[in-house]
């Protein structure tokens, strides 16, 4: 009798294992997706307000409005918490493969809606920008501490924009942004130049 108890209960165990094994097997995937997609951008309203308020110095990101990206070409920027200053924040665009929020004022943010809609921007003062987590550019300058065949993470910085008759003030700049100095660069499928100031690169140690 004891030992027919010790042959049900192995059973039982080997059973338990069996089904933990097979249920193991079949989410698998379904979890890895997951975690892939994540490694895209927020996907939650929570995590995208979360993500937007890393963009810039609290000061900006206390009272922001923090929206988020539109799902088509001239689409709505949906509001994800309503702020009472004149910044607006937005957590990284989706899809790309970079994390990049940034925090914006008002003739920056215009310069962005009306550039990613395909129209020509049109703003009549310098809009300014912050982006904490930085951004990633080519390594033309083939940075050393930066791993070869990956993008050169450019340290936290600044952005600014001017009204399109200033843009031949920008030509002389660099356009490349993998050597840690000033560069100008223009968002996908537009041709205005702004301007990135680094201010820390993002392998250098903080001293402050």
């Amino acid at each position: 009798m004891i030992g027919g108890r010790k042959s049900m209960k192995a059973y039982s165990l080997s059973r338990t294992f069996v089904m933990k094994l097979v249920l193991l097997c079949l989410l698998g995937p379904l979890i890895v997706g997951a975690q892939t997609a994540q490694s895209n951008g927020p996907t939650t309203d929570f995590a995208k307000i979360a993500d937007a308020l890393r963009a810039g110095p609290t000061f900006i990101t206390k009272d922001a409005t923090i929206l988020d990206w539109p799902t088509t070409q001239g689409g709505e920027y949906r509001v994800l918490r309503k702020g009472t200053s004149e910044w607006t924040c937005l957590p990284a665009f989706p899809g790309y493969s970079h994390d990049e929020p940034g925090c914006f004022d008002v003739a920056f943010m215009q310069w962005i809606k009306q550039s990613l809609a395909g129209q020509e921007p049109h703003i009549d003062r310098v809009g300014i920008a912050y982006m904490y987590v930085g951004a990633w550019v080519p390594n033309k300058s083939g940075d050393a501490k930066t791993p070869k065949g990956e993008d050169f993470h450019v340290g936290p910085h600044i952005m600014i924009v001017s009204p399109h008759e200033n843009q031949k003030e920008l030509q002389s700049f660099s356009h490349d942004g993998s050597n840690g100095m000033p560069y100008v660069a223009h968002l996908p499928d537009g041709t205005d130049l702004y301007l990135v100031i680094p201010y820390h690169q993002s392998h250098e140690e903080r001293t402050q």
